[in-house]
């Protein structure tokens, strides 16, 4: 199995909220055998959507190459007045140049939503990536992650990830990785 960490977030800090979820995803999905590379949005030199261009953008095709070759996805992303960032949409927007394969789009990928908020409303960035993931033809997982960063961490360690998410996260990889829903207990603090 091969698995994609799209980071939809513009920080490259690798001790960034963003940095550290990815991070996380990284080292288990590999623990497990699992083949992971990450797309980081900042650092991909993706442009803006453009149908006119007559030559598909090389960013883009390096993209689409990875997106459509990882049988599972794991998308990242903060959420920006009530929404995900307009760059991620964009990203995935460019997706339109597998329009005319066999299996265009994200067909039958595997995709996990996790995203983080300040305040409670991290699930309108799920719902959001949830609609575009359908869109494109992937299935989401039927578990998710919406974050409440003051609770993403361990104390006053801005490093270490809370039991609480912990434990979410290794739900939704055991999912993503099995593709079976198990009954398990998430114990909340």
């Amino acid at each position: 199995m091969k698995a994609i960490l799209f980071n939809g977030s513009l920080e490259r800090r690798s001790e960034s909220t963003s940095g550290i979820i990815s991070s996380y995803f990284s080292d288990r999905l590999e623990a497990l055998g699992i083949q992971t590379d990450i797309f980081t949005l900042a650092d991909s030199g993706i442009p803006l959507f453009d149908v006119t261009l007559t030559k598909t953008p090389l960013a883009v095709e390096r993209m689409a190459q990875m997106f459509t070759s990882a049988d599972l996805h794991i998308w990242l992303a903060p959420l920006y007045h009530g929404s995900i960032p307009g760059v991620m949409k964009n990203c995935l927007d460019w997706l339109e140049v597998t329009a005319n394969r066999y299996e265009p789009y994200l067909t039958d990928k595997t995709v996990g939503l996790i995203c983080w908020a300040d305040g409670l409303q991290a699930m309108q960035g799920i719902n959001a990536m949830d609609a575009i993931a359908k869109s494109l033809r992937a299935w989401p997982l039927p578990f998710s992650v919406p974050i409440v960063r003051s609770a993403l961490f361990d104390g006053n360690d801005k490093k270490e990830i809370s039991p609480l998410y912990i434990n979410k996260f290794e739900k939704l990889i055991s999912i993503a990785a099995s593709k079976k829903i198990e009954k398990t207990t998430i114990n909340h603090l």
